[in-house]
């Protein structure tokens, strides 16, 4: 997609479509306004009669008005003015976007960008415009060739800003935008491909690709010798039960000074997850494909991260993998041991994803990591927990789980901390082993990060759990590429640039 800040009198403005917001009670935006003013009272008109009188989100398409420059005026209800914050102008904007769709226009000039929502300056509103244009023009097409009817997707939204010395703002909320959506795109990309496709290797390949696009990005990737040659047993031992090798994806952004110490992201890679020996059933077992969203998130926010050229130092850690049963695969009462040396009694196999995190997680230590964020789709009981709207927190720090909070809710990819107490840990205890790799079905997501935390007292740690917002199930199921915007978010921040 491609966009950039546009100034100027709205009327002589040529774009074949030109977005405008008109509040309740038939209130016209600004923007509106110099419209209305242009065409003699053209819009005031229309709206006496009625027919933008409905709920936030309520569009109507106008053709060929008069002294106006632009083919169609797309007017879009954003609800009451003193209420409109952010979820009314992505109500909104949603609204907007598949009207557009339905239109079959693959260019558009968006005034909505200088109503400046509650709580949201320029930048962050033209970065969120750009984000929601992203995902609504998101065609997933490698395995499927688009209906012949199917509208293009949008390829160009211009965004107005009246004012401008919000220009530079503006257009740091351009620029921002489109390196995130590039990430989530990719994201959702490697989700939404199937399993006998993308393969550990194939995920490496990608990782290997998006390497090639920058001189700050090295990628390396260690196979299973090299990691049996370091002792990652827990890893090692869930791709025992597939023919495709697992790898371990180590990508090195290198922004800042050499004295830096490092952000690491670790992003579980279980490229199909059938459950192994314990096999999960059979419905929905398509889904599984999507259990290597986090390593998906960790190679987009590299991809983002090389867009937005931010003065940091970023680790990607993507332990990939797929979880089969077979005659080699981890058998229920099996003991394995971890490259912490820990050992840990395997009580259900499709308890896998710690497995492989655990051995990541150790590994990393060698970075003396100034932080260390994973994020995994672990565990449906955070989904029965939180539902799919925030991912599950957990963190060893107060400081990191309030800026991953702080991050979250300026980029509309929230969060919700969850307790890490000692209490939980006892629900690991093994007769045979130094943990168990489950803790019974009480607080579920809570004993499967208890269980992370093990390995991660060497490092500020924060876990992710994805479960219920990496992907969308049922008539609209894909990948969401979450938690990119979250994480590049919190990227920016660090950075300094996250305003």
């Amino acid at each position: 997609m491609q966009s950039k800040i546009i100034h100027g009198d709205l009327s002589q403005l040529a774009t074949p479509c030109l977005i405008l917001g008109v509040f309740s009670e038939r209130q016209l935006s600004e923007a509106a306004k110099t419209i209305d003013s242009a065409s003699n009272g053209a819009l005031t008109a229309v709206l006496e009669k009625g027919d933008l009188d409905g709920k936030t989100g309520s569009t109507l398409m106008l053709y060929g008005v008069n002294n106006v420059s632009a083919e169609r005026l797309l007017l879009v209800n954003c609800g009451k003015h003193e209420e409109f914050d952010r979820s009314a102008y992505e109500k909104a904007m949603k609204a907007a976007l598949a009207r557009l769709d339905s239109a079959r226009l693959d260019s558009a000039l968006c005034a909505l960008t200088a109503l400046e929502p509650n709580g949201m300056d320029s930048y962050q509103c033209v970065r969120h415009t750009l984000l929601l244009a992203a995902q609504s023009a998101y065609r997933y097409t490698q395995t499927k060739k688009p209906a012949t009817e199917a509208p293009a997707p949008l390829a160009t939204l211009e965004c107005w800003i009246e004012d401008a010395s919000q220009t530079e703002l503006a257009e740091r909320g351009v620029a921002h935008g489109l390196a995130i959506a590039a990430g989530v795109a990719l994201a959702r990309d490697l989700g939404n491909l199937p399993g006998n496709i993308c393969t550990p290797s194939y995920l490496a390949d990608q990782a290997v690709a998006v390497g090639e696009q920058s001189d700050k990005l090295k990628v390396e990737v260690l196979d299973e010798d090299a990691m049996a040659e370091i002792g990652m047993g827990a890893l090692l031992s869930v791709s025992h039960g597939s023919r495709q090798p697992a790898k371990l994806i180590v990508m090195h952004y290198r922004g800042g000074s050499d004295e830096d110490k490092p952000i690491v992201l670790v992003g579980k890679g279980l490229t199909f997850d059938a459950g192994g020996i314990s096999i999960k059933p059979s419905e929905a077992m398509d889904e599984m494909k999507y259990d290597m969203c986090g390593g998906a998130s960790v190679i987009g926010t590299l991809r983002a991260l090389c867009a937005l050229d931010l003065p940091i130092n970023v680790i990607g850690v993507v332990p990939a993998s797929e979880n089969l049963p077979d005659g080699a695969a981890n058998k229920p009462g099996d003991i394995v041991t971890s490259l912490s040396g820990q050992t840990i009694e395997i009580l259900n196999t499709d308890a896998e994803g710690r497995l492989i995190l655990c051995d990541a997680l150790t590994y990393v230590e060698r970075f003396e990591p100034a932080l260390v964020v994973d994020m995994a789709t672990l565990t449906g009981a955070c989904i029965v927990g939180l539902g799919r709207h925030p991912s599950g927190l957990f963190s060893n720090d107060d400081g990191l789980a309030d800026a991953l909070t702080q991050a979250g809710e300026a980029s509309a990819d929230r969060v919700w901390r969850m307790p890490l107490w000692d209490d939980y840990q006892q629900q690991l205890d093994s007769n045979f082993a130094d943990m168990a790799n489950i803790g019974g079905r009480d607080g579920g997501a809570i004993t499967a990060a208890c269980f992370l935390s093990r390995y991660t007292k060497a490092y500020t740690w924060a876990h992710l759990d994805i479960a219920g917002t990496a992907w969308l199930t049922g008539k609209e199921k894909g990948a969401t590429g979450r938690p990119v915007p979250l994480l590049s978010q919190f990227l920016l921040d660090r950075a300094g640039q996250g305003a």
